[in-house]
C-alpha cells in the first residue's frame, strides 16, 4: 500500500545557519537513501513557505483565490514522501525515522486506490 508522509514543522523567517542546514540536508540524504535501498521510496519533495500559496475553493458557483494558505496555524506542510510499505506499522516505522520527527510532525495517510 502506498502512504504520504506529510512533513509538518514550523516555518523559518529565515533559512538556518550553515552547520544547521548542512546537518539537516545530511540527516534527510541518510534517510532517503535507506528507503531508496528498502525500495520503499516512491517520490518525496520539498514545499515552498506557505507564503507562496495561492488557496482555491468555489462557492456558490463562484470560484475564489486568494494567497496564502488556507489556514494560519504554527506548523505548516513543509514538504512530503511517498512510499510504499507492507502495512501501517512498516510505514510508521519508517516515519519515526524520519529527521524532522524529533523536533516537527510526520503525518501517515494511506492512499486511495492502487
Amino acid at each position: 500500500m502506498r502512504y504520504l508522509l506529510l512533513i509538518y514543522g514550523q516555518e523559518l523567517d529565515e533559512p538556518p545557519p550553515d552547520d544547521v542546514a548542512a546537518a539537516s540536508h545530511a540527516a534527510y540524504a541518510t534517510f532517503t537513501a535507506d528507503i531508496k535501498a528498502r525500495g520503499l521510496f516512491q517520490a518525496g519533495e520539498a514545499l515552498t513557505p506557505t507564503s507562496t500559496a495561492t488557496t482555491v475553493r468555489v462557492v456558490d458557483g463562484e470560484t475564489i483565490a486568494t494567497d496564502g494558505p488556507f489556514a494560519e496555524t504554527k506548523e505548516a506542510v513543509g514538504g512530503f514522501d511517498l512510499i510504499e510499505a507492507g502495512s501501517l506499522e512498516e510505514a510508521v516505522e519508517i516515519a519515526l525515522r524520519h529527521p524532522v520527527a524529533e523536533f516537527g510532525t510526520i503525518e501517515v495517510r494511506p492512499l486511495w486506490g492502487k
